[in-house]
Order: C-alpha cells, then structure tokens, then sequence
C-alpha cells in the first residue's frame, strides 16, 4: 500500500493546517485556514468548534481541488489538537456553548478551592496533591486552564449548560466525534481532566476517589481507548464533507504536545524536543512516571502505547512575537523584521522581553504574572525589539530546561525545534546559544504536528511502526552554541529570573492575589 495516505489535520489556536501524509510520513501537499480566538474578561478564550469543523473541511476540498493528492487514496485520517479545552455537548454531539479552550482561566478560584486546604504546600493541600500524584502522574493547574477547572466554571457560574451537557470532551476527542460519531478520549488526551489512573500506562482507567476529588460526573465523561488506537469509520456525512469514502478509519490523534514529540522524530527515551509556537514546550519521552509539582511538570501518558512523556508549557513565544510585531510594531514582514534582529548584538544592549503575556504554567504556575519590557531606552530601536523577543523565549526555554535536566537527571544531548517559529535560523541559533546544546532544525518545521498526526495514523492502521519514524523526519540543519556568547547569555538569564520575581509580585499587588 505505497500509495496509502493519512489526511492529518493539525488544530492550533490561530489556525488549522490540513496535510496529506505518504506512507513514509512525508508531507505531499498542504491547506491553512485561519481561526479567530474570542478573548473575554476575567480570563476567558473561546472558539467555535463549529468552525474547527468548517476549517477541515474548506482545507479538504482545497487539497482535492489542486490534485497534488488524491482523496481516494486516504485509507486513515488523524489529528493533531490544542490540548486542554473543554467542549460541552448534546446527546447529539452538538456543541451547547463555544468552547472554553486552553487559555481560558476562569476557573482558577473554582480549581484552587477543589486542590486547596490544609496543610498547604504551594497552594495544594498536601493530602489531596499526594493522591493526585500517586494516581495520575500530576496536578491540576492552579490557573484554572484544565478541563477540570473549565468544567467547574461551568457548573458554578452555567449551570443551566452543565445540566445539559451529556459529554464534556477535548477538542481533539470532539473532531474524533464529529468524525466517526463515537465519544471517546485517548489514554493521554483525558489526562487534563485529572480524573484517572494513570500508573498501569497499559490500562488507564477512570478512578473513583480521582472522580471525587476533581468534582466529576463519570457519566458526563467519554470512554477511554488506548493511544494510537482505531476510533472508527467516517459516518456518511463526515465522508460526504470531507470527500472522503465511509472506508477511511480514523485514528485515535493526539495533543498537540504528544503528535510534536512524534512529527520532530524525538521519540526515544530522553530525545528532546522544543516547540516554538503561539505557546512553547521542551520535552522528552521518559520510561518512568514522575511529578514535578514545584514547577508543573509531570511525566504523563504519551501518544505511544506503553511510554510517557516529560510534560511543561510556556504560555506566550511565537504568539508574544506576533503581538510585538503586529500590535506594537504594526509590521508583518517578519523576514525583514528577522533579518533587522540579526542585525542587534547579542544581549540586545540590555533590553530584556518577558513573555508572560497571559500568565505563565511552566516552570512556574501562575496566571497574573504579566510581561513586557525592561531596560528599554531611547537608545533601542526596532532592530533591539524584535531580537529581545527572540531572546526572551529563549530564555524562559532555559528555565525550562534547567528543571527538565534536573527531572531527567542527565542533560539533553540536543534540542530539536519545530513550530512556525523554527523556520527562523537566528531564532534556532539564539536558542543553542542560550541553551548551550546544539539545535536542531526539523525540516518544514511548521508542518511537525501534521507530520506527527500522520506518523501516530500509520501506526494505528499498521502501515508503519514507532521503530521507523525517527530516520523519517530529516533535518535541514544543526547549530552548534557558540562559546563567545556564553558569559553575555548567562549573566542576561540571571537578569530575566530577577525581572520574574519583580513582575510576579507587581501581578499579585494590581491584579489581586491569594
């Protein structure tokens, strides 16, 4: 079946990428549509998943359109998703509301009185954060993102929703839905809800005292398959939309985290990856299950049957760029903005970019802490702008990695980048500067979730195994750090963790905090 392909679809926050994937996970052709986020007081970010639904299949019907890729040799589609949102459904799987997605905080005060109380360590009560752990792997988080401080919002504050709903599930588990018309989450994509067992990685299950303690209805909860499994058949109407024959199976996908680790080819125990999208991450696969709850990160269930994955999230890199650049700067020629950032000396003459511009999770949790700049002067121009960014997220990458070496209890060998922002090689060779590892830069980097997405439907349809997928994904090139910068970039990090503390306490004077 040389010509078998995988349609994957990749769902971000600002847009959805549809690609058709070739029997040894290359990329044959490829559709963007964008997606609009509704931004609401006290921290609310919304989407229609009507219109997740509408993107696949305006993406779809351009991809057929151009005849690069033929629709009648898809035999699987799979999909790549945002992880962490909420989608309250009928019996009929129609959505009741717009989603509450992965940036959505209202549930912080509902999610800190379920995980609060005495005695107290970090805002948990060390009783119920110890059996969260055992049990799960981690922690719900304090800024109320998880699904289990989304469903708590709604029944506190639309109760009239939340009796309604029949099923709550992710995103991902939604489009699976609108699929096939079974309501199911993947072993890693329920994780987020806080509500299973997660120590036989073999034999996740719903736990009772989980359910209890996260205030959850298992009867509004999906059931559970294993990663990388087969969800179903299209349904006549989602072939007829998509093009499709009703004989295409649908994979089980995964969290947008999950099909990176797998699209970068970083999937042997301690390979790591690094994201820069509208949010970022560095993680790696792990063989064991381990809590880091000082600085949310856990090892959690991964995509791949049978293993995890070292889990953490910054909440702002390419989508803090996005704002500078077009909010700020009014400018969207981002190679010339790239080529005038090369263009600043490295350390960008003390101007320092906090990129905590909707709170932060990883390495630390709190959803009030705000960015900005610091050190800016008249003596700074647009050029200092942009390559402070760019360092910044670097930077918070650092953080990142200090605690995830430690976790792992041995230092990366090497990083390799995907994300839209990996296609920038001073951004790359900012981060093995700042880092002091070599990066590597995944070809078409932007495409790694589709990738990914397309590589986990092969694996479930048994065209393709795990063994495989690493000499899959080329690399176009690797940078090394360069020594001349270490001194600079180590005494800039030491500045940025002191501008954290700063603005973390000015976040709780203005903003309110507990």
């Amino acid at each position: 079946m040389s010509d078998a392909t995988i349609l994957a679809f990749d769902l971000g926050t600002s847009g959805l990428k549809a690609a058709v994937i070739s029997s040894r996970a290359a990329v044959v052709d490829s559709e963007v549509v964008p997606l609009d986020v509704t931004m609401l007081p006290n921290g609310g970010a919304e989407q229609r998943p009507e219109d997740w639904w509408a993107a696949m299949v305006k993406a779809a019907s351009a991809l057929w359109a151009r005849g690069t890729a033929k629709a009648e040799q898809v035999v699987g589609i799979a999909l790549s998703s945002q992880w962490g949102g909420t989608v309250g459904v009928d019996r009929q799987g129609t959505p009741l509301r717009p989603a509450l997605i992965w940036m959505d905080s209202r549930g912080r005060d509902e999610t800190r009185r379920l995980a609060g109380g005495f005695p107290s360590i970090d805002g948990y009560n060390a009783l119920k954060a110890l059996s969260w752990i055992r049990k799960t792997g981690g922690v719900p988080s304090l800024s109320g993102k998880d699904p289990v401080g989304h469903i708590a919002w709604l029944k506190k504050h639309e109760r009239a929703t939340y009796d309604a709903a029949h099923c709550f599930l992710e995103p991902k588990d939604w489009v699976n839905l609108k699929l096939t018309g079974r309501a199911a989450a993947s072993f890693d994509s329920i994780v987020l809800h806080w509500a299973t067992d997660n120590r036989d990685i073999n034999a996740i299950r719903y736990d009772d005292a989980m359910l209890k303690l996260a205030e959850l209805e298992r009867a509004k909860l999906p059931e559970l398959i294993p990663a990388s499994s087969v969800v179903g058949e299209l349904t006549r109407e989602a072939a007829a939309a998509l093009g499709l024959s009703t004989k295409v199976k649908v994979a089980s996908g995964g969290a947008d985290m999950h099909t990176a680790a797998i699209g970068a080819g970083t999937v042997a125990d301690y390979e790591a990856h690094l994201c820069l999208g509208t949010s970022s991450w560095l993680l790696a696969h792990v063989p064991f299950k381990k809590a880091d709850i000082n600085h949310n990160m856990a090892s959690l269930p991964a995509a791949i049957p049978g293993r995890y994955l070292f889990c953490n999230e910054q909440e702002s890199a390419a989508g803090g760029l996005k704002f500078v650049a077009e909010t700020l700067l009014k400018r969207t020629d981002y190679d010339a903005l790239f080529d005038e950032a090369e263009q600043a000396p490295a350390g960008s003459d003390g101007l320092t970019w906090l990129p905590w511009l909707h709170g932060e999770r990883s390495p630390v949790d709190d959803s009030k802490v705000r960015g900005g700049f610091a050190g800016l002067s008249l003596a700074h121009d647009q050029r200092h702008v942009i390559r402070a960014v760019l360092e910044g997220v670097a930077f918070n990458t650092r953080w990142l990695q200090m605690h995830l070496e430690t976790n792992l209890g041995r230092a990366l060998a090497a990083v390799t980048v995907v994300g839209g922002g990996a296609r920038s090689p001073l951004w790359c060779q900012i981060h093995a500067d700042v880092l002091g590892r070599p990066v590597k830069q995944a070809e078409a980097p932007q495409m790694t979730n589709a990738r990914g997405a397309g590589a986990l439907g092969l694996v479930a349809l048994g065209l393709l195994s795990w063994s495989d997928v690493h000499a899959l994904v080329p690399i176009a090139k690797t940078f090394e750090p360069r020594p001349q910068f270490k001194n600079l970039y180590d005494d800039r990090f030491e500045q940025f963790l002191l501008e954290f503390k700063h603005r973390q306490a000015m976040g709780r004077r203005f903003m309110g905090g507990h």
